[in-house]
């Protein structure tokens, strides 16, 4: 006789598919390549769901928000994916789902392509152009940190500032670094320090990572903001070797972070040491005319000395007499010639009066208060009025008579 195998409820069930699945050590990290479905952005949690499907099958996709706040591109329907993480099994439904990590856009090349894109568009627009680039100021007074509040990054510029230029004041402007909204979260913050205009120059940055963790700063928002900027920025994003938008929008990029604040801020010590020797060159330098002042004077000590102070005042005067001689004489020459010249034009300008003319018997035909120039300006029956010496006369033009010349 056969017993019956006991029968196993539903959660069982469940329950020893997950741990079957759960134990497989390949399945605790995998990497799936597939097109995005049915996207699901949970606005409340800030989970993500949908499905990764190639042309023949599908699987399930949950994504958590503190692994969904890393991305550094935005997931939608249709998009081609890398996606890593472990296989598991939700009970509750029975099906097993892809836990993901970590979400790549599809292809080695994918962000290179994007990278060198967005590159030529802003360069074609001029965005990069080296006449655009503004000096660091040597001795700034207040220095614009932005970069995360939590990162390496910001301790090691502090570090460095502090120890360099402790004269200069810090502001953090803390913001996204990495992950979706970090572009626009540094660009605003861009944004903010050139609207309060109290930093003298920008550091802007991070530490180093990965492509993906770095493209915030090859996003178009952030480069544009850091383009615009009306203070000078200081690019420093990654380790040596990173290259971002961002460096190549900013008035300098620096290797890294540390570096950033090397370039921003002079060495104090550097600059005690530099100003003392100057100090050392003036007193030299002071010292030296001093005595060869001191010796002037002993030069001219004494009687002798009194007298020879004498004459070179004495030969002072004398020149400046001299001078003051030959300046009365120019003054007056040049005053004679100018009467003798008022006296040639008013000559002239009376010779030239029409009064005088009147004077010797002439007169001045008017018509309508205008001379009359030529007879035919005149016909007979007219009224004119003839201007003489010592008043006028109305008269009336009974004929008019043309001269004629032969």
């Amino acid at each position: 006789m056969i017993m019956e195998q006991s029968a196993l409820s539903v959660s069982q069930l469940n329950f020893f598919v997950k741990a079957v699945l759960e134990s497989e050590p390949r399945l605790r990290r995998v990497t799936v390549a597939g097109e995005i479905s049915n996207f699901v952005s949970h606005y409340k949690t800030g989970h993500l769901y949908f499905s990764l499907k190639d042309a023949a099958a599908a699987v399930k996709v949950v994504m958590f928000r503190s692994d969904a706040a890393k991305l550094n591109f935005r997931p939608e329907n249709g998009a081609a994916v890398l996606v890593t993480g472990r296989i598991a099994v939700y009970e509750r439904d029975g099906v097993y789902q892809l836990y993901a990590e970590k979400m790549t856009p599809a292809g080695a090349g994918a962000l290179a392509e994007a990278y060198e894109r967005l590159k030529k568009k802003l360069t074609a627009e001029g965005l990069f152009d080296a006449s655009k680039k503004r000096p660091v100021p040597r001795y700034p007074a207040r220095i614009g940190v932005i970069t995360s509040r939590s990162g390496a990054a910001v301790r090691d510029i502090f570090n460095v500032l502090s120890r360099r230029w402790p004269a200069a004041q810090i502001t953090l402007y803390p913001v996204l670094v990495q992950g979706i909204g970090a572009a626009a979260s540094v660009a605003a913050a861009v944004e903010k320090a050139n609207a309060l205009g109290r930093d003298d120059v920008l550091i802007v940055g991070r530490g180093g990572g990965s492509a993906e963790d770095l493209w915030a700063f090859n996003e178009e928002i952030l480069v544009r903001a850091v383009a615009s900027s009306a203070i000078p920025v200081v690019s420093a994003v990654g380790h040596e070797t990173d290259f971002t938008l961002c460096d190549f929008a900013a008035d300098l990029r620096a290797p890294t972070p540390s570096a950033a604040a090397e370039l921003c801020a002079p060495d104090a010590a550097e600059e005690r040491e530099r100003i003392s020797l100057i100090r050392t060159r003036l007193t030299r330098a002071v010292r030296a005319r001093l005595d060869e002042a001191g010796k002037e004077l002993l030069r001219y000590g004494g009687e002798q000395g009194k007298n020879r102070i004498m004459y070179i005042i004495s030969g002072g005067m004398q020149y400046i007499d001299s001078l003051d001689s030959r300046m009365t004489q120019q003054i007056r020459h040049r005053l004679q010639s100018a009467e003798a010249g008022l006296r040639g034009g008013a000559a002239a300008l009376e010779n030239l009066s029409p009064l005088k003319v009147l004077a010797r018997g002439y007169a001045v035909c008017e018509k309508g208060g205008v001379p009359v120039r030529d007879i035919a300006e005149i016909d007979a029956g007219d009224t004119v009025t003839l201007r003489l010496n010592g008043g006028t006369a109305d008269c009336s033009v009974t004929e008019k008579r043309m001269t004629t010349h032969e």
